[in-house]
């Protein structure tokens, strides 16, 4: 909102601009402040993956790029002082983040070279994959995500090999947010039931969904049992509680047979999750951080009616009604 981009041009905050309208809201807000405001540019690219991912930002190939770099150079109110790309999500192509980095790079050598201003990082976004498992993929995310080592690699290379004065090399940011946190996230439940489907398979249903366990309408992810179990396995769907057909926590999986109280563990699920989980049917559990030493810290205690209620206020009209 405007009020957003008062404080933050108040504030000396960067502000990563997303499109024209956005751009010419800051400079006026900023010429009406006297006050410089401090920009980076978002630009969408194409990098050989498809779909290209240009909702977000200026066009590096249709010349969008330059304009608004254009614009924000002759302003006299804005100063350019990074360059952004968010070029996917999930990525499985390190080499795409090579592109990136060398299509920005290109723009910050010409920023440097035509206006004799030098920006001063370049941000590559996130998108970098986990070792999770994408459903419909033939191969496990362990076996064909990138590692930490192939991301830097094209990066920095693409920088190093761009031509950039060694006493003006940008800082590089990147988002790493889901490939780091993905690993650290277990997810620990009960089986409620097992029963046999229509068509002969075999079916877990246990107690958290897709209320609790987003991610799993993308990804395949391991579940392993708590305990000791039979070698002998089955094709089975595990289902969570829900009322619902689509809860479904991994769709075929070959799984030992499990009976009523047996605990799994639900591996890699740190990102997305409680971002994105929901009060449906079910409240939401404890969450636990177990430290480098072992030892467990509740960071978030279990949910009860309160939580749902505490919030609610019911109009003195409603309260008045004899049931």
């Amino acid at each position: 909102s405007d009020d957003d981009l008062t404080v933050a041009i108040q504030n000396n905050s960067l502000i990563h601009i997303d499109h024209l309208d956005e751009l010419y809201t800051i400079m006026e807000i900023a010429e009406k402040l006297d006050k410089k405001a401090r920009i980076t540019l978002r630009v969408n690219m194409d990098t050989g993956v498809y779909p290209m991912w240009d909702r977000f930002g200026f066009n590096y190939e249709n010349g969008q790029a330059w304009d608004a770099i254009n614009k924000i150079m002759y302003s006299g109110h804005l100063e350019l002082i990074g360059l952004h790309s968010h070029i996917g999500t999930f990525m499985l192509s390190a080499q795409a983040y090579g592109v990136a980095a060398s299509k920005l790079s290109d723009l910050a050598l010409g920023v440097a070279k035509k206006f004799d201003h030098h920006i001063e990082y370049l941000d590559l976004g996130g998108g970098f994959a986990s070792k999770n498992t994408l459903k419909g993929a033939f191969y496990p995310g362990v076996d064909t995500s990138p590692s930490f080592d192939d991301y830097a690699e094209e990066i920095s290379t693409a920088i190093i090999n761009s031509g950039f004065d060694p006493d003006h090399l940008p800082t590089l940011f990147l988002e790493s947010g889901r490939s780091l946190i993905d690993d650290a996230g277990y997810l620990l439940g009960s089986v409620l039931a097992s029963k046999r489907l229509s068509d002969g398979r075999r079916s877990t249903i246990v107690d958290f969904g897709v209320n609790l366990l987003f991610t799993s309408f993308w990804y395949d992810h391991k579940v392993t049992p708590a305990q000791a179990f039979s070698h002998y396995t089955e094709d089975t769907v595990i289902y969570g509680p829900l009322c619902m057909n689509i809860d479904v926590i991994r769709e075929s999986v070959t799984f030992p047979i499990m009976k009523k109280g047996d605990q799994l563990v639900v591996s890699r699920i740190g990102a997305y999750n409680m971002t994105q989980w929901m009060q449906f049917i079910s409240l939401r559990p404890e969450v636990v951080l177990i430290d480098m030493d072992g030892k467990c810290h509740t960071i978030r205690e279990r949910e009860s009616l309160d939580t749902l209620t505490h919030l609610e206020k019911t109009p003195k009209h409603l309260k008045d009604i004899d049931l």
